[in-house]
């Protein structure tokens, strides 16, 4: 093979435990903080791969984890794909149908769980068994199994006793190394594999630096859950760069990650705008000490422009971040250019605020609705075609491609863009009408559905209106049916819903409208919607707040 050696993770491990035996990875859990260096961090992963070969894996088997951000789960990103098996990392805060489609789709073999998601997953497990028949053992993520309806053993004890050395295999490039799914905005999730190669190639464009560059005196704490796209693949970056690794674990307060940021000296952190804000609004109220972070990473939507300005007045750069499961995800960073250094503030923060430049190794298209290529003048917008060594061109288990999905080569992602003089792309809106609550993404195609399944409901159509917290909350507009009780239906119809899904799918507010306008085509005119009701985020008052995500 050209170039000696294929393009797998195994040489970023390889490279951390040989120059930075010491470089510490520290994680919060529900047993407190825990502490390690490489040198036995590479032990422990050898013991998972030993465990797993015992096991009977290590030909493409596909391994689940149900899991927080801590060192466990940090263990199976190499483990798992090292040994030659898959890492399929599973959203615990999706509806439980949609878990069980999940499990049942890419027939996991054994789940990680952590403790605090066991009973989530008992319940998905005892309402619906069938798709769980490919699940041979639930592994509990601690030293112990605590009491539970699952057939579980131990993490500790299911790696305790085999070799701190492996013979690590010389797999191919095009391996399967990880499968994420993405999170049903149009109904079912689809599955997003990503082979060896391009998690490598992904890892060396973020090392780039006009990527996220981690070196070896950076302190990496990805706030982005494990399970969103492999924490946008810093957990890898980190590594490769001899980075120390800070885990926040199970649902990190504010208070949680201003501690872990200080006592551990963060230098660069990253996750969706909801953690901001909670944490700006902590640090207003308490003295906290945020000299040694740098570099503060937003995904998933955009940064409101105060929080930028806010973070700066500290001395932290925000830097916006764009990408999904199907891209690995990072496509975009927003960075300056060279010649933009020298700017007016107003001006930088301008370029900042958008989703950023192409990253090496991506290539793009904004195309109007006809295919056409509109102008790069920050003015025309289209859809955002994207394609490169680490963007899929296919969903797992439905291998044909689409021209809905993708286009000569293309992924079509359904992000209405614009791209100014300079490059930089802007988010304009979304082709196709999902909901994102505190970087979780919500169907409003699925709540419609139910929402229609009642009674009492003629027509539903539900659309996001904008929150200060959640940056998106989903607004339910429904004709009432005609023997209806118009003035218990908004109480109603939430019960309603929370017997299917997550408190936070349930809409804030629930108005009663004549009729649902209508396409030419005779589709819900959600626009028109939009006009009349977007401004409503507070139509019955504030969302509780327990029923966003945390």
């Amino acid at each position: 093979m050209p170039g000696g050696s294929p393009q797998t993770l195994r040489p970023f491990l390889w490279r951390a435990e040989q120059l930075y035996p010491d470089t510490e990875v520290v994680s919060r859990t529900h047993e407190g903080i825990t502490r390690y260096d490489y040198g036995t961090y590479a032990d422990r992963v050898a013991q998972l791969a030993n465990a797993l070969d015992d096991a009977g894996y290590g030909d493409g088997e596909r391994l689940g984890t149900f899991c927080w951000n801590h060192h466990r789960h940090f263990e199976t990103y190499f483990g798992i794909p090292g040994m030659g098996a898959q890492l399929h990392t599973i959203n615990p805060l999706l509806p439980d149908k949609h878990v069980q489609y999940i499990v049942e789709n890419a027939e996991d073999e054994t789940i990680f769980v952590d403790q605090s998601f066991l009973p989530k997953l008992e319940g998905a497990v005892a309402d619906d068994p069938d798709p769980f028949d490919s699940v041979e053992r639930f592994v509990v993520m601690g030293e112990s199994v605590p009491e539970t309806d699952l057939d579980a053993v131990a993490y500790d004890s299911f790696i305790d006793g085999h070799s701190t050395t492996y013979d690590w295999p010389e797999l191919e490039e095009e391996r399967p190394a990880g499968l994420c799914y993405t999170s049903g905005t149009t109904g079912r999730p689809k599955g997003v594999e990503y082979t060896q190669q391009m998690l490598w190639s992904h890892t060396m464009a973020l090392q780039t630096p006009q990527g996220l560059p981690l070196a070896e005196d950076d302190v990496v704490m990805p706030v982005v859950p494990m399970f969103h796209v492999n924490a946008w693949g810093l957990p890898f970056s980190a590594t490769a760069g001899g980075a120390k690794h800070v885990y926040p674990g199970p649902q990190p307060e504010p208070a949680d990650l201003a501690h872990l940021i200080e006592s551990e000296g963060v230098t660069i952190t990253a996750g969706v705008p909801t953690v901001w804000l909670g944490l700006m609004d902590y640090v207003k109220e308490n003295d906290v000490d945020l000299s040694t972070l740098d570099r503060l990473v937003v995904g998933g939507s955009a940064a409101p422009e105060a929080m930028i300005r806010f973070f700066d007045d500290h001395g932290v750069e925000l830097v916006h971040a764009w990408g999904m499961t199907e891209t690995a995800p990072v496509g975009a960073v927003s960075h300056l250019k060279h010649d933009l250094e020298d700017a007016d503030y107003e001006t930088q923060l301008e370029k900042r605020s958008k989703q950023g430049l192409i990253v090496p190794g991506l290539e793009f298209e904004v195309v109007d609705d006809e295919g056409e290529a509109v102008p790069h003048d920050g003015e025309a917008y289209g859809e955002l075609l994207i394609r490169g060594p680490w963007v899929t061109t296919e969903y797992f288990a439905r291998p044909e491609a689409t021209e809905q999905e993708f286009e000569n080569g293309y992924l079509k992602t359904g992000d209405v863009v614009s791209v100014d003089e300079d490059g930089y792309i802007k988010i304009v809106d979304r082709s196709k009408d999902v909901i994102k609550s505190g970087g979780e993404w919500i169907s409003s195609q699925e709540l419609e559905n139910e929402l229609m399944a009642h009674e009492s409901v003629s027509e539903a159509a539900v659309i996001g209106v904008p929150h200060e917290r959640w940056q998106e909350r989903p607004l339910a507009l429904v004709v009432p049916a005609e023997d209806a009780d118009t003035d218990s239906l908004a109480g109603e119809l939430r019960e309603h819903v929370l017997d299917s899904y997550p408190k936070w799918w349930v809409p804030d507010s629930v108005v009663t409208i004549d009729e649902v306008p209508k396409t030419a085509t005779g589709k819900f005119d959600k626009q028109t919607l939009r006009e009349e009701y977007g401004d409503k985020s507070m139509v019955e008052g504030r969302v509780p707040e327990d029923a966003a995500p945390e």
